[in-house]
């Protein structure tokens, strides 16, 4: 099966004369990206003492309660959260039953017991994300990826431990 792609017009071409062909491809667009510019410098990194080698962990609300231990994984293409944290929510019948096995870096696999969407509070921006919940070991109660850093449009950076993105009124930040 093939998911995507360009359409394109059919043409009919006589078997006794060559045609032309041309085939228009639609433009990117980049109306999605705000004009502001959001940038990193050596003031980002001033209490960071080098050399180190920590992961980018930041504190949220997630349905109210706030949630310590959220790795900012840029490498993933989901936004994970453990069973207990759910539990400790008391949102455990929100949770929509699918069985998905995820796959990690070392191929190692995880069952994920369903999915649930929760308010995601950074910053005092809020929305809805959708989270796979695993019963596995996971040293963080969450994990943030690729769908919530381009929905929040966030720019992290481990070098600087540090989250920027843009809101309606200025370029927030948040320190690891």
């Amino acid at each position: 099966m093939i998911i995507g792609g360009n359409d394109v017009a059919e043409i009919t071409i006589a078997a006794s004369k060559k045609t032309n062909m041309s085939v228009s491809r639609e433009k990117r667009s980049r109306d999605y990206l705000r004009s502001e510019a959001i940038t990193f410098n050596h003031e980002d990194a001033e209490d960071i003492v080098y050399p180190y080698n920590f992961a980018l962990v930041i504190y949220v609300n997630i349905n109210k309660f706030l949630d310590k231990c959220i790795l900012i994984d840029p490498g993933s293409s989901a936004n994970i959260i453990r069973w207990k944290v759910i539990e400790q929510m008391a949102l455990l019948d929100q949770i929509v039953p699918a069985v998905r096995v995820l796959n990690g870096f070392n191929m190692s696999s995880e069952t994920r017991k369903g999915e649930i969407i929760l308010p995601v509070d950074v910053a005092g921006m809020l929305r809805l994300m959708k989270f796979h919940v695993i019963d596995g070991v996971m040293r963080y109660n969450a994990l943030f990826g690729r769908p919530w850093i381009h929905d929040m449009e966030v720019a992290p950076s481990t070098l600087h431990m540090t989250l920027k993105f843009p809101t309606p009124k200025c370029i927030k930040e948040i320190r690891g």
